[in-house]
């Protein structure tokens, strides 16, 4: 086996890790760095975190090694259309001392790649937003949903979010006694639990608290929902059965009824152990009952699996896959 390595980077709106790896599947270096989506950041800054977390991983591996990259990124389509930001990631992967061509590929394939090396499958991801992909030969096939906040990402932590806030508002306008989650929502919001003499008026400061800032910045109250669910919350069970439904129901707009290929559950709603993640992986079980049910793990090193896989010298890409993601 030759002294080659691999480059993966998995980068994301708040974090971009990069791994290096030999091609039988040692680990020989790591980075992290802010934020590197250019949709959310910008090309340049994006650009220039990229960099950062490939120095870092690079530290003490001659560049000149690398035979293949491969960078996961949510909305990778848009990198690729745009020149100006695919050259200032081009500057930054040569300024890191790398020679070797990469790839780009959409976050959600590199997600299904760190859950199995099935070349076809599904991958459901729920986290700020919610999208599910049919996979085929190791690429995206057809999607559903990741439709963004406004119009779709249904079951997503920010759908969990904004629905917690509609049934606190429900609950005011009728005059109710909140309940543990609807109290904790109204707190997070307010800082304060009070309800003024006029409920309307807490209704009012809630809805200006909520108006004031980014809409996506409702998915920061999905934990609530989640923790309330935990302790049996009934709104909150109801919401995290809702959620459930909406995820899998995305699946099966593109997925065939009786599929036997791999589910791979992505995002930090159903990589956790979640009332959530549990409630999909038993509507799942229902609808493709022969399905094997995987979770999503390591997307800087799914991202160099890629890589490597193309490979002359990796003539067994499942056993390298194997190692890098081991069987519980």
């Amino acid at each position: 086996m030759s002294d080659s390595v691999v480059v993966g980077l998995d980068i994301g709106g708040t974090s971009t890790r990069a791994t290096v790896l030999t091609l039988t599947g040692q680990r020989v270096g790591t980075g992290r760095a802010g934020g590197g989506n250019p949709t959310s950041h910008g090309a340049e800054r994006a650009a220039a975190e990229l960099l950062t977390a490939l120095r870092e991983a690079l530290a003490d591996v001659d560049p000149t090694r690398a035979a293949a990259g491969t960078i996961g990124l949510a909305g990778a389509g848009r990198l690729l259309a745009d020149p100006a930001g695919r050259a200032a990631f081009d500057q930054a992967w040569h300024d890191a001392g790398l020679r070797c061509p990469y790839e780009v590929h959409g976050d959600a394939l590199v997600a299904y790649a760190s859950g199995t090396a099935a070349p076809d499958g599904t991958i459901l991801i729920a986290g700020t937003g919610a999208i599910t992909a049919q996979v085929h030969e190791l690429r995206l096939d057809r999607i559903a949903d990741g439709h963004g906040w406004l119009l779709g990402d249904a079951g997503s932590g920010f759908w969990l979010g904004r629905e917690a806030v509609r049934r606190l508002l429900a609950d005011l306008d009728a005059g109710r006694g909140l309940g543990a989650l609807t109290t904790t929502v109204l707190t997070e919001i307010l800082g304060s639990a009070d309800i003024a003499a006029r409920p309307r008026d807490t209704v009012d400061a809630t809805i200006q608290a909520v108006t004031r800032r980014p809409p996506i910045e409702l998915a920061r109250l999905a934990p609530l929902v989640v923790d309330a669910a935990t302790h049996g919350d009934p709104v909150a069970t109801e919401l995290i059965t809702d959620a459930a439904g909406h995820l899998t129901e995305s699946v099966s707009r593109i997925r065939p009824a009786g599929a036997v290929t791999p589910i791979v559950l992505g995002g930090g709603l159903l990589t956790a152990d979640t009332p959530l993640a549990a409630a999909v992986r038993a509507k799942i079980a229902r609808h493709w009952p022969d399905a094997p049910l995987r979770t999503a793990g390591d997307g800087a090193a799914a991202a160099a699996w890629l890589a490597a896989r193309g490979l002359p010298e990796v003539t067994d890409p499942a056993a390298l896959h194997a190692r890098l993601f081991p069987t519980p």
